[in-house]
């Protein structure tokens, strides 16, 4: 295969590493109670082993930027050695954090290797260059097909299939099979086996090697369970300030991945409702043409970002972009509602209520169309909020954010508004205005 000359960005890493593929059953519970139990089992089954899990979905392939964990320690330095002894103190300390889990470093640096070296002189002698003897042992332990790939087509169905030629692999079960390795001279002369021309040793070699701005670069690797990821990003940061060696080393550690995806959606979603509570108070000063009116409109917006808050902590779940993405779509609602209240109770006051009275007659004429909206958004996002179906848990935060805080928010929509607008509209003030002959009232 075409992959052993090439680096891809995966976890697998040479022949000591090894991918378990766990397809569930459609009527399957929580994903992560699973994932849980095989972290508690496993690794008291085997201690010998390492395990950990890589992002299963397509979702948080994307957040981790193609790493394989959503916290990604990179640590860098001109000092090999030294670089992944400090990976590997952090990795063995940010395990010890509550929740974090598969904790490791990616890179393998000192992976067993045969090395094969050539006596050139001896070989030239023979016939042979470094080039045919590298060639030969490549096709012995691997296949033609990396030297020299040759394919045949099927003329019936237009498939290519690989045509290769193989040492069979039971002749070279253990290192001494490797020193009879045939190798042939390219002008066909007498054949020698690789031990006449070569010497054997062992050493340890990178299975693979990363970079960071062209210098080499460890990475921390780890999960999160049972907790969020801002909780352990902290911590880790706390872990990392600790470790971080003298400037005089010259070795760098940033923590990158998942954690830099999550601060900069959470400051810009933060930052979007900041701003859009603005905008909306600014459209509707030009709307209502008053100051006082659209901060009533607005009372109800704590009530519902108090509702998401209360929702998230009674059902456990945490902090996150849907949750914060189910926030703004229930403070448009809870906005749209006041404005029907406020309107309403304008409309009355101009027709000569007091504002007690406009207050009173708003809440209860809007009250139908208020129930009716929010009852049927909650209704329609109670589903979701129970996260049923084929990933429902990605979801399922945002169905509870737009229930919780709807809940709250239809209810200062309908008691709290109004109540606001009657202490802060003051009663309109009749002026008698004096003229030839009578007078007129005017408001």
């Amino acid at each position: 295969s075409g992959i052993n000359t090439a680096l891809s960005d995966s976890t697998t890493v040479g022949p000591m590493d090894g991918e378990i593929l766990v397809s569930l059953k459609p009527d399957h519970t929580s994903t992560f109670a699973h994932m849980a139990d095989l972290r508690r089992d496993l690794p008291h089954m085997f201690p010998q082993l390492e395990f950990f899990f890589q992002p299963a979905d397509i979702i948080d392939q994307v957040l981790n930027f193609g790493q394989p964990a959503p916290i990604d320690i990179r640590i860098s330095g001109p000092d090999n050695d030294a670089a992944y002894s400090l990976a590997a103190k952090v990795a063995g300390d940010i395990k010890r954090i509550p929740g974090v889990v598969d904790s490791h470093v990616a890179q393998v640096p000192d992976a067993p290797a045969i090395t094969v070296d050539t006596d050139r002189t001896m070989a030239q002698q023979m016939g042979l260059d470094q080039r045919g003897v590298a060639n030969d042992v490549l096709v012995t332990t691997s296949s033609s097909f990396q030297p020299a790939p040759n394919f045949w087509v099927d003329p019936k169905t237009g498939i290519s299939y690989s045509l290769v030629a193989q040492y069979p692999p039971y002749k070279y079960a253990s290192a001494e099979n490797l020193w009879r390795i045939p190798v042939t001279p390219a002008n066909g002369g007498q054949g020698q086996l690789l031990m006449n021309v070569a010497k054997f040793g062992r050493t340890t070699t990178p299975m693979v090697m990363s970079q960071l701005n062209i210098r080499p670069v460890f990475d921390v690797d780890a999960d999160v369970q049972g907790t969020d990821l801002a909780t352990d990003a902290a911590a880790i940061d706390r872990v990392i300030a600790t470790d971080r060696p003298p400037p005089a080393a010259a070795i760098t550690m940033q923590l990158s991945g998942q954690v830099d995806t999550m601060q900069e959606s959470y400051s810009g979603l933060f930052g979007g409702m900041a701003l859009a509570v603005v905008l909306v108070y600014l459209f509707l000063v030009i709307n209502f043409q008053s100051w006082i009116d659209p901060l009533v409109v607005l009372m109800a917006v704590p009530f519902a970002i108090g509702g998401v808050m209360w929702m998230l902590f009674l059902s456990g779940t945490y902090i996150s972009v849907p949750a914060l993405m189910g926030t703004l779509m229930c403070m448009g609602l809870t906005t749209a509602n006041s404005i029907l209240v406020v309107t309403f109770a304008n409309q009355r006051l101009a027709a000569g209520d007091t504002p007690r009275e406009a207050a009173i007659v708003a809440g209860y004429t809007r009250l139908r169309p208020v129930l009716m909206t929010a009852g049927a958004m909650i209704l329609g996002m109670i589903p979701m909020a129970l996260g049923i179906g084929e990933g429902g848990e990605q979801n399922a935060p945002l169905g509870r954010a737009v229930v919780g805080g709807l809940i709250f928010a239809t209810f200062a929509t309908l008691v709290f508004v109004p109540t606001m607008y009657r202490l802060l509209r003051r009663p309109r003030r009749n002026v008698v205005l004096p003229v030839e002959g009578g007078h007129v009232e005017s408001a």
